[in-house]
C-alpha cells in the first residue's frame, strides 16, 4: 500500500494547525460528497502539477495532501515533492480516518454535513462514522444511493 515516502500527520496534529493548505487528491465526485474545511480539489487522474503551482507557488507552503485512506494522496504527495515542495504531510486514514474521529466535513457550499463518500463498498468498511454515499453509475443517469452505518 503505502511506503510512506510522505511523511504522515495524525488527525489530531493537523486539528491543531491553523496556517495549512489542504489538498484533496480524491475524484471530483468524492469531493463533491464532502471535503474537510477549506481543502483545494485536486485529483489522482486529473491532477496537473501545473496547476498547483499557480495555486501554490511557494514550494515551502505547509501542505496536507488526504484522500479516502492515504494512498491516492501518497502518491499525489509525491508528485508535489517531485515538483520541488518541501513541506508535505499526508493525513494518516485520509477523510475516513478524520471522519471517524469525529471532526466535521463539509459539502461544496460550505455547510457541514455527515456525508461521506465511502469509494467502494470494501475500503468503505473503514469508514465507521457518518453516512457512507456511493455514487452508481446506471446507463447515461447517475444516482446516489446512502446507505447509513
Amino acid at each position: 500500500m503505502n511506503s510512506e515516502s510522505v511523511p504522515y500527520i495524525k488527525v489530531d496534529s493537523l486539528s491543531k494547525i491553523a496556517d495549512i493548505i489542504l489538498l484533496d487528491t480524491r475524484e471530483k465526485a468524492e469531493y463533491d460528497v464532502s471535503h474537510l474545511k477549506n481543502a483545494i480539489w485536486v485529483g489522482y487522474n486529473e491532477f496537473e502539477i501545473d496547476s498547483v503551482l499557480n495555486k501554490i507557488p511557494n514550494a515551502k507552503s505547509k501542505i496536507v495532501v488526504y484522500c479516502s485512506i492515504g494512498v491516492r494522496s501518497e502518491d499525489v504527495g509525491e508528485k508535489l515533492q517531485k515538483a520541488g515542495y518541501s513541506n508535505i504531510s499526508n493525513l494518516y486514514g485520509g477523510i475516513f480516518e478524520w471522519k471517524n474521529e469525529g471532526k466535521l466535513v463539509y459539502d461544496t457550499l460550505g455547510n457541514e454535513t455527515e456525508q461521506v463518500h465511502a469509494y467502494n463498498k470494501n475500503w468503505g468498511k473503514l469508514l465507521t462514522a457518518g453516512e457512507k454515499v456511493y455514487n452508481k453509475k446506471k446507463a447515461k443517469n447517475k444516482r446516489k444511493v446512502i446507505i447509513n452505518n
